[in-house]
């Protein structure tokens, strides 16, 4: 059952107008979140986000050396001085592949949300600093949680939330864990 629960994907950092504050059972971040129909599945135990992310646009594309092809489409900042990842997680072996804990980064407080991507990192060359996934309130990642395998040929989509650099940088170097790194620009 806490891989139901953990199946819960992530919507960006937004308001908690409407929330009690009363969240119990945080498998999600402090924003609004909800759970994908079941036709939005497309990875054993995870759900894609329902605001499935242009992928008309390709900024990088990283290749693991097991089958799994890390494809990002969007690093957009906001208004509130956040970046947003959007990309789509491919299997393109010929057999299921389990995701990796290293995506999940090695923190304490992520490791109780059970599989993620809050391992992933950004690197400014130009202001010489690594941006980590943000978290909530309650040391939950601010990024998609729950994906544990994906089967031959399927994709899901996901993202991951972080403080955005200063104005000036333009192009950061995104690093999945046991992946290339890749080089983005940010919109």
């Amino acid at each position: 059952m806490a891989a139901a629960a953990l199946a819960v994907v992530l919507s960006g950092c937004g308001s908690d107008a409407g929330s009690d504050g009363k969240d119990d059972e945080r498998p999600q971040n402090a924003g609004s979140a909800s759970s994908a129909p079941s036709d939005q599945r497309g990875a054993t135990g995870a759900a894609s986000d329902p605001a499935t992310p242009d992928t008309s646009k390709t900024l990088a594309t990283m290749n693991s050396s097991d089958g799994f092809q890390f494809i990002v489409h969007s690093a957009v900042r906001d208004p509130g001085g956040f970046l947003t990842v959007s990309a789509t997680l491919k299997n393109t072996a010929s057999q299921m592949l389990l995701t990796k804990s290293q995506w999940s980064g090695n923190e304490v407080n992520v490791k109780r949300t059970g599989l993620s991507f809050a391992g992933i990192t950004l690197v400014d060359k130009t202001e010489k600093k690594r941006y980590y996934v943000l978290r909530d309130t309650e040391g939950y990642p601010l990024t998609t949680t729950g994906v544990s395998s994906l089967e031959a040929g399927k994709s899901v989509a996901v993202f991951a939330q972080f403080p955005a650099p200063p104005a000036n940088v333009t192009h950061v170097d995104i690093q999945v864990p046991l992946m290339p790194t890749a080089t983005i620009e940010i919109s």
